[in-house]
């Protein structure tokens, strides 16, 4: 099926599921992202699958409804333009990641770049990234258990707190400074 889909609210785990049933996850979708199969806008599915991982609002375009939005408003084009813009650079920096950086710096910056896409905390509240040690795991293309022992140390050093499947960002300037560390 060729579509296009536009998260409303909620978010969407994008991920593979390799050989051995093992499931990598390839992004955590917030509100605003564009994901589906459609040439048209250079979007491409490949072997991924999406879940809603939250209860989520999804808008689904054919390829006749985008050509017509396309076409009829220029301000749509432009936003979808940045919108897969945006995700490319992402996915090059997510790369450049997984390549060239300690897992402890990767999860540190995974856990700010999730901090800020939920939103402001509230109340004086630290932000909130609801996500299982599992899930993080997946996204980041490591181990459970050397993304979990990595959580620990930052739960010791007083940066995040964890709960059942949420995490709380506590200190973000013990975070940046290990999100910038290479060694």
């Amino acid at each position: 099926m060729t579509a296009l889909f536009i998260l409303k609210s909620g978010r969407v785990r994008i991920f593979r599921v390799a050989e051995d049933g093992k499931a990598l996850t390839m992004a955590i979708l917030e509100p605003g992202a564009v994901f589906g199969e459609m040439m048209l806008v250079g979007q491409r599915m490949y072997d991924n699958y999406a879940e809603a991982i939250e209860d989520a609002a999804i808008c689904q375009l054919s390829v006749e409804e985008v050509e017509r939005f396309l076409l009829s408003d220029p301000r749509i084009a432009i936003r979808i333009s940045r919108l897969l813009g945006e995700q490319v650079a992402r996915l090059e920096e997510r790369l450049t990641d997984l390549a060239l950086r300690p897992l402890a710096a990767q999860v540190a910056s995974t856990l700010l770049k999730l901090g800020d896409a939920s939103g402001p905390p509230r109340f004086g509240q630290a932000r909130t990234i609801h996500l299982t040690h599992e899930q993080l795991a997946g996204l980041l293309g490591a181990s459970r258990e050397a993304t979990s022992k990595i959580m620990g140390e930052l739960t010791a050093k007083k940066a995040i707190r964890q709960g059942r499947g949420r995490i709380l960002i506590q200190d973000r300037d013990i975070l940046s400074k290990l999100a910038r560390s290479s060694s």
